[in-house]
């Protein structure tokens, strides 16, 4: 059995380890794979059983090219960088991880938002440039400290990763409201169920958890923005593609948005005429909420048994 890891490096940039794939099959791992280079591609899945992928595109003319592949599995929970239809054509499972970095991601979530709250990281940085000690008071701040007791965090799509951020917020003392496809009883013991609109008027943050669909994509723009208090707080580090990001700096910019953290953008690594670069009051995070060491162990361990399973014949985390 011959496995290929296209783009290792992000999950394991030395402080893991391989051996559960190495136990598995013959073993080639590459750090990286240019991911516009589809010629590469294909080379480097020439003769692969097994292919193991994280943000390298696995397209139809890939897969096409190399008719001895016989699973794909995504080191991540998202898979859009698999052609899933010309997959399951030739009989392929693609495997994804569903839920490995649930409590880190909610925590980075809280993150962004305490930063908006308190600039730690530049507060800290002017004592250490020597303002405090040269300040005629015994404090200073040179932005707005805000208080969350009491404000209202509305969370769009209330699943694992947005139950955990509303139990987080909850325990600052926030009022929590939530919208979701579904509802269930879980949900209901953290969050007041309420329409779209309803979380847009009534939030002074908004914590977007929602996946990306052709119905999410571009939900945060000009129009829903509109409807939102003014002052409001955005924070995203669900997926990129769910904010006009135009809109968003535009809606930074005049005030209307208070600030903004997001995690993640809609082309990533981050172009540099992205709009929210240069936009007023605005946090940007090089998509690591899922990073730390205990989840991407976690994301480690659940893909090694996917493969296992479907070695095994009795495939799991299927998404195709």
């Amino acid at each position: 059995m011959k496995i290929v890891i296209l783009d290792g490096y992000t999950e394991n940039p030395g402080d893991l380890s391989w051996e559960g794939f190495e136990k598995l099959g013959e073993l080639k791992i590459y750090d990286r794979t240019p991911l516009n280079d589809e010629e590469e591609i294909k080379k480097r899945c020439s003769g692969m059983d097994i292919i193991i992928t994280n943000k390298t595109p696995v397209t139809k003319n890939t897969i096409e090219a190399n008719p001895g592949i016989k699973y794909i599995g995504v080191l991540a929970t998202g898979y859009n960088v698999v052609d899933c239809t010309a997959a399951r054509k030739k009989n392929i499972p693609v495997t994804n991880i569903p839920s490995y970095g649930t409590e880190a991601v909610a925590q980075f979530a809280i993150a962004l938002l305490l930063e908006i709250c308190h600039h730690v990281g530049h507060h800290g940085q002017a004592v250490k440039n020597g303002r405090w000690e040269s300040s005629p008071d015994f404090c200073f701040w040179d932005h707005p400290l805000i208080e969350l007791a009491g404000k209202t965090m509305g969370i769009i799509g209330l699943g694992r990763i947005g139950q955990k951020t509303g139990k987080i917020a909850k325990a600052l003392g926030m009022n929590i409201i939530a919208h979701n496809r579904t509802q269930n009883d879980a949900g209901r013991e953290i969050a007041d169920y309420v329409s779209l609109d309803e979380l847009y008027t009534g939030s002074d943050v908004i914590s977007l958890h929602y996946p990306l669909t052709s119905e999410t994509e571009g939900m945060i723009n000009k129009n829903s923005i509109a409807k939102m208090k003014n002052g409001v707080i955005i924070i995203n580090n669900s997926r990129g593609a769910l904010i006009a990001e135009q809109d968003l700096a535009d809606a930074l910019n005049s005030g209307k948005v208070y600030a903004a953290a997001v995690d993640v953008v809609s082309a990533e690594p981050i172009r540099g005429d992205n709009p929210l670069l240069s936009a007023r009051n605005c946090i940007i995070t090089p998509h690591i909420s899922w990073a730390p060491i205990e989840s991407r162990r976690r994301l480690m361990s659940i893909a090694e048994e996917n493969l296992k399973a479907f070695i095994a014949g009795k495939p799991v985390n299927v998404v195709n």
